[in-house]
């Protein structure tokens, strides 16, 4: 595996060409000086759950669509997404299986066990290329999934997250600034901005950084934005990385709006950060999974959806898909 990195440049600024990677990595105490919002404080926190604001009602469970068929092969020029859950995707692109923030737990700590089961048995995954991390939230970084992977397995993470790794056995690990990009044969993995934050426990606020990937190979260019709220970095990566073909964009725990803003999309605003990056096909994520929020559950769909018509664009390339589901890019 060979690798690129860029250096980090400030989020207003056009990200500087192509240097050679320094020879060690350092990294500050933290990054709250690339915070765009002032993360909810414990009183917050108390507050909303106090009053509901994450109890949904669930009896709609049985209406988020699964469709658990399995992988359909992949041909030559082809890029393949399937939606395993949450921000999980598979991601075969360049001839790699690349996955996306990968759960398969039936639950994480702090919330209830999963609305529905992950898309693709774990035993039916292809090996697996690589893994990209967006940031160290539960539920974007599970440790019981993480250790039935193979101990080699590349894995692309965000800055000062690589010792999370290297301690569970993992000799293959990458650390990533945003705009900084590492390869794979014919597929680049780019780190970018997110307008979001990391906490693992009481003690690591924003130790990490946060981001999304920019996936790119031979004729195809697949944007996986992890976790985000709304702002305008979203606009630079479309600015940096022209053409992308697929936003994997998530759409989910956005209720009550007042705490959720600083962190995470509605689906409006998804509708309109995937014009941002500049890509023309959208599919959903980050929804239907775990109950993080107090929006309907299949509110996150539904306004996806009126969001989309709203915006005029074309129905075919909101790829809103059921869980299990595969798309192609011919």
């Amino acid at each position: 595996m060979s690798h690129t990195v860029r250096p980090e440049v400030p989020p207003s600024a056009p990200p500087a060409a192509p240097a050679a990677p320094p020879a060690e990595r350092s990294w500050p105490a933290d990054f709250r000086d690339r915070l765009t919002c002032p993360i909810p404080d414990f009183r917050e926190v108390v507050s909303v759950t106090w009053h509901g604001g994450f109890r949904p009602d669930v009896g709609d469970a049985d209406r988020i669509p699964v469709l658990r068929a399995g992988l359909p092969p992949v041909g030559p020029g082809q890029t393949g997404v399937t939606w395993v859950g949450h921000a999980t995707y598979i991601v075969r692109i360049g001839g790699l299986t690349v996955l996306t923030d990968p759960v398969w737990s039936r639950k994480i700590p702090g919330v209830r066990q999963r609305l529905t089961p992950p898309g693709l048995a774990w035993s039916e995954l292809p090996p697996v290329d690589a893994v990209v991390i967006s940031h160290n939230h539960y539920d974007h970084l599970d440790a019981p999934t993480m250790r039935r992977l193979p101990r080699h397995t590349p894995l692309f993470v965000p800055a000062n997250l690589g010792r999370w790794f290297t301690r569970r056995g993992f000799t293959n690990v990458t650390e990533l600034d945003w705009w900084e990009s590492a390869r794979i044969g014919e597929v680049d993995f780019d780190f970018v901005p997110a307008h979001h934050w990391s906490r693992r426990s009481m003690f690591d606020t924003c130790r990490s950084l946060w981001g999304g990937w920019v996936l790119s190979a031979p004729g195809h260019r697949v944007y996986f934005a992890g976790d985000t709220a709304y702002g305008e970095r979203l606009r630079l990566i479309g600015e940096r990385y022209p053409g992308i073909d697929l936003a994997l964009m998530p759409v989910g725990a956005y209720e009550p709006r007042w705490f959720m803003h600083v962190s995470h999309l509605d689906p409006a605003e998804a509708v309109q950060a995937c014009a941002d990056v500049g890509a023309r096909r959208m599919a959903t994520m980050h929804w239907g999974t775990f109950v993080l929020s107090g929006e309907p559950l299949m509110a996150p769909l539904h306004e996806a959806r009126a969001a989309w018509s709203a915006a005029g664009r074309n129905r075919a390339d909101l790829w809103d898909l059921a869980i299990g589901e595969t798309r192609l890019l011919t």
